[in-house]
């Protein structure tokens, strides 16, 4: 009992004592503290100590903004370009202009996230009119700052001549720079520039290297990626056993897509033993998830009766799941199977095919 009334008493008195500092920082904004001003935005943004309020983070976020408080300004810009201060504090109008306004004055004062997002706002003309040139000018802003994403769009400009002339010498520097702070996208794109040689000499090995660093940080798009170029030889040598592992590692994290791939492994024996009920299984998988070419491997393996017992019906309705969704090799299928098919069987795989297709339409 007496324990029970010592925790109360003390989350009383931590109540009192946040209440107390609650009303010290008000009082603090309300003089023109723009630290305070910035602490108090913040709070209503994320509902720390409050709750959470768009309008009055933006209301005291400004006040800090005008100030010439650089955070503030950085993300007032952030909340006028989502709409919102955060997850839960939405109902703030869009609004591109203010957020350009915004970013502007953070990045005139080197803040790199506002230098990028600013960047941003060019390339895409939100807010102002699209200017490669400006793109890059701040784009670069920040890349020499060290700002990943930046260092990454910048590459992609000088890749492609945007704003700056074509010069893949630069893009590699910059995609290095990202690639050697653990950026996915910039060892993806260092290792196409190996790959491809281009702004360096053509080196296969250099190429893997990198594709397997952004692989190894277990990002499963890019496992899968690596695994496409194991199993087609593009850009590395051919190596389906290779193409198996990553395969295998993007499909066990959930990727729809290396799951058909693994399962047409499995089903054509490269790289790993003929397994045809291994490969019902990856097809299931990713037919589940909505791949059409999974629901559409899958409908073959029970029309051909592979790995499943045979199945027309079933047959049947994956393949009009996948021809439903524009996959035109399924309604070829479809077709086809339909020909060894009763008027019943065909009814009964329709009402199916609709209880599929509410379940597992295109992801």
């Amino acid at each position: 009992m007496f324990r029970s009334l010592l925790v109360c008493l003390l989350l009383f008195t931590c109540s009192v004592h946040a209440a107390e500092d609650l009303d010290a920082l008000k009082t603090a904004a309300e003089q023109g503290d723009a630290e305070a001003q910035y602490k108090l935005g913040s709070m209503y943004a994320y509902g720390h100590g409050v709750f959470t309020d768009g309008a009055k983070a933006v209301h005291w976020l400004r006040k800090a903004a005008e100030q010439g408080d650089v955070w503030a300004q950085y993300e007032l810009g952030s909340m006028y370009y989502t709409g919102k201060a955060h997850y839960y504090a939405k109902g703030i109008p869009t609004d591109d202009a203010k957020a350009v306004h915004w970013y502007r004055k953070a990045a005139e004062q080197g803040n790199a996230s506002a230098q990028y997002k600013l960047g941003v706002m060019y390339a895409n003309g939100k807010g102002v009119l699209e200017d490669d040139t400006k793109a890059v000018h701040w784009f670069l802003k920040a890349a020499e700052q060290g700002y990943v994403s930046a260092q990454i769009n910048l590459g992609v400009k000088y890749g492609n001549g945007e704003g700056v002339p074509e010069d893949d010498t630069k893009a590699v520097y910059w995609y290095r720079k990202a690639a050697e702070q653990g950026s996915v996208a910039g060892q993806h794109n260092l290792g196409l520039m190996y790959a491809k040689g281009e702004g360096v000499p053509e080196d296969d090995a250099k190429a893997v290297h990198w594709f397997r660093k952004a692989a190894d940080q277990g990002e499963a798009w890019m496992q899968y990626i690596l695994g496409v170029k194991y199993a087609d030889g593009e850009e590395i040598p051919e190596d389906d056993a290779k193409a198996v592992h990553w395969f295998r590692k993007a499909a066990e994290q959930g990727h729809a897509q290396a799951q058909n791939y693994l399962g047409f492994m499995y089903n054509s024996g490269q790289g790993v033993s003929e397994d045809d009920a291994r490969a019902v299984y990856w097809y299931r998988k990713a037919a589940e998830q909505g791949s059409v070419s999974g629901q559409h491997n899958l409908g073959l393996m029970y029309a051909n009766g592979e790995g499943i017992p045979e199945d027309y019906v079933q047959a049947y309705a994956w393949f009009s799941v996948a021809a439903a969704q524009g996959y035109d090799v399924a309604q070829k299928s479809k077709e086809w199977i339909a020909k060894y098919m009763t008027s019943t069987g065909i009814a009964e795989a329709q009402k199916l095919s609709r209880k599929y297709w509410e379940a597992y339409e295109a992801y």
